[in-house]
């Protein structure tokens, strides 16, 4: 691993496009960037990580205020240049690149056309696409995997969605995520509510990112040119996105890859399982 000016630990705002991004740097050790809101990330990842590595929280427009756009100017290449963007205001030369569910695009991504930064890729809780086959395939393994008490506590959580968002649909970004809690959480009855804490969600772009972008991305292209080592850690217990063993008839794609399937977790094995998660990401690193 290349090691580089050791950054201090701090946080502050980079001016980008009229948007003022949010960054944070925490710990101590070989650079590891995290795409996606600060706020959420800096709680979804260990204190124990961050005696091994230093994380470096980046957000992007999506959970920013800033100038009305049109939504349809956001790109991911727009989004890549925004992360390379703030990742030379940081001087950050070489490093590890970091994606949880969506944000796992914009890292393997931002790996393929800026490779000359990245020494590795980790991938946490991600769908290999956003496709109907794979929602399908979502649906299917929960049908036939999920207990009944977690249907039930679904269904029920479903009805007070669809009565939330006729109150607030400004918010329904982290409605959502809350009311399928019963799709990504390892306990069907955790309270993630905490977590989205101050959180703010740029509801027109997170559409576009989510509702399109993501829609939309091969992740195969380009993919037999990448050489870089990646690592894919997912929860078993993952409804939110295509069940695991959708990775498999495309693993092969990819040069180096190793895959981790989490046996007590769901879509967020880095804070359901976090000794297991971070010592397979020590080990990884310190080997490969």
């Amino acid at each position: 691993m290349m090691h580089q000016k050791k950054l201090e630990n701090r946080s502050g705002t980079i001016e980008r496009n009229g948007f003022n991004i949010p960054y944070s740097v925490e710990g101590t050790g070989p650079v590891i960037v995290i795409i996606g809101s600060v706020l959420y990330y800096q709680r979804l990842f260990s204190l124990n990580l961050r005696n091994h590595f230093q994380l470096v929280f980046i957000d992007h427009c999506g959970f920013v205020k800033g100038p009305e756009i049109d939504p349809m100017v956001v790109t991911m290449d727009l989004l890549l240049e925004d992360i390379e963007f703030i990742c030379k205001k940081l001087e950050l030369k070489k490093f590890i690149i970091l994606g949880h569910s969506g944000h796992g695009y914009m890292a393997l991504e931002f790996a393929k056309k800026y490779h000359e930064y990245v020494t590795k890729i980790i991938l946490v809780g991600m769908g290999p696409d956003q496709s109907p086959v794979s929602h399908q395939a979502a649906e299917q393994y929960l049908e036939e995997s999920a207990c009944p008490d977690r249907k039930a506590v679904l269904k029920d959580n479903l009805v007070k969605l669809s009565d939330e968002l006729k109150i607030s649909s400004d918010k329904r970004f982290i409605t959502f995520c809350l009311r399928l809690g019963a799709r990504s959480w390892y306990d069907f009855n955790f309270d993630a509510s905490y977590l989205w804490k101050d959180v703010y969600v740029n509801m027109p772009i997170i559409d576009r990112i989510w509702g399109q972008i993501f829609a939309e991305i091969d992740i195969t292209q380009e993919l037999n040119q990448l050489e870089i080592p990646t690592l894919l850690i997912l929860g078993k217990f993952d409804y939110l996105v295509a069940p695991f063993y959708t990775w498999y008839s495309i693993r092969s794609k990819f040069k180096k890859i190793t895959i981790r399937l989490f046996e007590k977790s769901s879509h967020a094995p880095q804070f359901e399982e976090p000794d297991l998660f971070d010592q397979e990401v020590i080990d990884w690193v310190d080997t490969i």
